[in-house]
C-alpha cells in the first residue's frame, strides 16, 4: 500500500480499516514509538547539550560580550530584549538533532524493523517529532530559568508567559519537520547537521533576535521581513516584555501552517522511498 498513514498491518492481523481505524492505529503506534524516543533520550542524557548548555552559553555570550555595545552599556535592558530572540532561535536549531537521530536510524537498519511490524507506516517520524516537546520544553526551561538568574524579568504576567510557551514550542514542532525531511534524503547524519546549520544560521542571525529590525541595512531588511523567524520573535518578546502581539501571532500561525502543509508531505514521501 501506498498510503503512508493506513497501517501496513493492524494488531488484529486486518490489513484495510475505515479512517477512523486507520488514525487511532496511527495516534497509538505513534505514541508507543515517542516512548520509545524518549527512553532512548533518557539514556543518552548527553545528547540533551543543544537544548541545555548550549543556550546558557549563548545568552551568556551575547548579553555580556555584546550587550554593553548594543544597549548603550546597560546589559539588563539588552537581556530583556534579547532572550525572547534566542528563544526562539535555540527551538529552532534544537530540532536539527531529529533529523540527524532519524538518519542515523535509518543507516542502523531500525526502520526496516519498523516495517516489519505492524504499525502505521508514517507512526516513526509521527512519533519522532511528538516526543521532540520535551526538548522543547526543556529549551523554554532552561531559558527562562537560567534568565530570571541573570535578571531577566516577564514584565506582562503568567499567562502571556504560558501562551509565549506554548507559540514557542508549536514553531519548533512545526520547523523540525525541515530536519525531518532533510533526514530522510542526505546520505549521513553529519550531512544532516551541515545542512540544517546552512538553514538556520541566516534565519536565526538574519532577524530580528539580536538587534531591531530597523538598525539593519535595507537590503538585509527585506530578508529579514520574510524571515519566519522574525515574526515569532515579535510575538514572543510582546508576550513576554510587552508590545505589540496580534499581528505578528498572525504571521507566526501562517509561517507554522506553511511549513506543515509542505514539508511533512515531502517528509512523509521520503520516508516511504528511503525505507
Amino acid at each position: 500500500m501506498t498510503t503512508l498513514d493506513v497501517p501496513v498491518r493492524t494488531i488484529t492481523g486486518d490489513i484495510d480499516k475505515p479512517r477512523g481505524g486507520a488514525l487511532a492505529a496511527l495516534v497509538r503506534h505513534s505514541v508507543a514509538l515517542a516512548r520509545r524516543s524518549l527512553i532512548k533520550t533518557i539514556r543518552t542524557p548527553e545528547a540533551l547539550i543543544d537544548v541545555t548548555l548550549q543556550p546558557v552559553i549563548f545568552l551568556l555570550l551575547f548579553t555580556y560580550l555584546f550587550g554593553g555595545a548594543l544597549a548603550g552599556g546597560n546589559r539588563g535592558a539588552y537581556l530583556q530584549f534579547l532572550l525572547p530572540g534566542l528563544l526562539a532561535q535555540s527551538l529552532a536549531m534544537g530540532g536539527i538533532a531529529l533529523g540527524q537521530n532519524l538518519n542515523a536510524d535509518i543507516e542502523k537498519g531500525v526502520f526496516d524493523r519498523f516495517r516489519s511490524l505492524p504499525v502505521s507506516r508514517s507512526a516513526p517520524l509521527v512519533g519522532a517529532v511528538a516526543a521532540d516537546i520535551v526538548r522543547y520544553l526543556t529549551v523554554c526551561a532552561v531559558m527562562l530559568g537560567f534568565g530570571y538568574v541573570m535578571g531577566f524579568r516577564v514584565e506582562t504576567g503568567f499567562v502571556p508567559a504560558v501562551a509565549a510557551v506554548a507559540l514557542a514550542v508549536g514553531f519548533g514542532l512545526c520547523f523540525c519537520w525541515i530536519s525531518v525531511w532533510v533526514g530522510m534524503i542526505v546520505r549521513t547524519s553529519g550531512a544532516v547537521q551541515g545542512v540544517m546549520f546552512l538553514l538556520v544560521f541566516p534565519l536565526g542571525f538574519g532577524s530580528n533576535v539580536f538587534v531591531g529590525t530597523d538598525t539593519l541595512p535595507g537590503w538585509l531588511q527585506a530578508f529579514v521581513h520574510v524571515n519566519p523567524i522574525t515574526p515569532l520573535v515579535a510575538s514572543i518578546r510582546g508576550l513576554l516584555i510587552g508590545g505589540p502581539v496580534a499581528h505578528h501571532l498572525l504571521l507566526t500561525l501562517a509561517w507554522m501552517a506553511g511549513l506543515l502543509i509542505v514539508f511533512v508531505p515531502l517528509a512523509l514521501r521520503a520516508y516511504a522511498r528511503r525505507a
